[in-house]
């Protein structure tokens, strides 16, 4: 790919990423609000909706399965740790950033490091 079309690839890829963690942390925080704070039961049909989403969202990706969960993985260590700030107001130590762009430095170079044929 040539360098604009690999930006936008880049941050399309990136985007979907984002877009598919934030679907599994609501769908596996909804059923932990209900079962360890006591919210209602009805949490588990958004909370079903959401994985499924999610699930979906795991099949847009151009690249192999493999690769794709591999670097995801990168993506939801960081959704997650924001996640702890912006939803459960507890504000990420030094240790959670470092850590978090360490696992998207990793899946920039699973997802963007130069592949051969």
């Amino acid at each position: 790919m040539h360098g604009a079309l690999l930006k936008v690839f880049e941050l399309k890829t990136f985007v979907l990423f984002l877009a598919t963690a934030v679907s599994e942390i609501v769908g596996c925080y909804l059923p932990y609000l209900w079962l360890k704070q006591g919210q209602s039961i009805w949490l588990l049909v958004p909370a079903a909706g959401s994985l499924a989403l999610f699930a979906w969202l795991l099949t847009l990706h151009p690249s192999a399965a493999g690769r794709t969960y591999a670097a995801y993985g990168g993506v939801y260590i960081f959704v997650a740790v924001l996640w702890l700030w912006a939803i459960e107001g507890i504000r990420p130590t030094a240790w959670d950033v470092t850590g978090s762009l360490v696992a998207l430095a990793g899946m920039a170079i699973i997802m963007f490091g130069p592949r051969h044929a």
